[in-house]
């Protein structure tokens, strides 16, 4: 079991996590001093369960637990406060449990329990039919989450090992992989290129130049985007689907 716990004082994850060892030695333990340094662990290393500190500086836990609920599988959450008063803003946030600090060892077992129940009953889910697609990618812009419709993203370019989505608020470095977007929205986005894939329903013309290149113009695009001869067919037969 991989858990992350978030909490801006050193001493109280030091102490949860001494609790958590106790009940079991296999867990795998992680943790975060704010809301936004959970989201950036988590791309990295998903985790089983969070447990969730509420008031934390550059991004409170409330927060952060809005965002998480916007992945394909997100964390059980369990928050950890010492103030009861957010008690309902959390199960709004669709925790699974909400402790009190001084947090007791059987207080946490149980809360642990649910959590699993919760992973159980997700994992069922997400077996039994496709998890929803994504409304929004997220880009982190001057220390901010700043989300992107999928809906308006005009292509995906592949730029090291980040990811450039242009629309028409601009640029964003998306830090997933252009091959998981692919695998995620085939029904929305088309390779046109090794390092590029358009967005199906923007596509306005293909269009080919003096030296026989091909290249896309895109709606609300001032650059054209090159098509590379590989996959050049299956551009042809996507813009034939659309128009028809």
């Amino acid at each position: 079991m991989k858990i992350l716990i978030v909490d801006d004082e050193a001493l109280a994850r030091e102490r949860l996590g001494g609790l958590l060892t106790e009940l079991d030695p296999a867990i795998a333990l992680t943790q975060a001093e704010n809301g936004l340094q959970a989201l950036e662990s988590i791309k990295k290393e998903p985790p089983d369960i969070v447990l969730l500190d509420i008031r934390m500086p550059v991004m409170g836990g409330l927060e952060a637990a809005h965002h998480l609920a916007g992945l394909a599988a997100p964390p059980a959450i369990i928050f950890t406060t010492a103030y009861q008063e957010h008690a309902l803003d959390a199960f709004e946030a669709n925790a699974v449990d909400y402790l009190l600090k001084p947090i007791r060892k059987q207080r946490l077992q149980t809360a642990l329990q649910r959590a699993s129940v919760y992973n159980r009953s997700r994992l069922s889910v997400l077996r039994g039919a496709a998890a929803a697609e994504r409304t929004h990618l997220s880009a982190i812009v001057h220390g901010n989450i700043q989300l992107v419709p999928v809906g308006e993203i005009r292509c995906l370019k592949a730029e090291q090992k980040y990811v450039i989505a242009v629309w028409p608020g601009g640029e964003l470095l998306i830090d997933e992989s252009l091959k998981s977007l692919e695998n995620e929205f085939p029904a929305r986005f088309l390779r046109i290129h090794r390092n590029a894939l358009v967005a199906r329903q923007h596509i306005e013309v293909l269009g080919k130049d003096r030296d026989g290149g091909y290249y896309l113009r895109m709606h609300d695009m001032r650059t054209t985007l090159t098509v590379s001869r590989r996959h050049l067919g299956s551009v042809r037969k996507a813009i034939k689907q659309l128009a028809g």
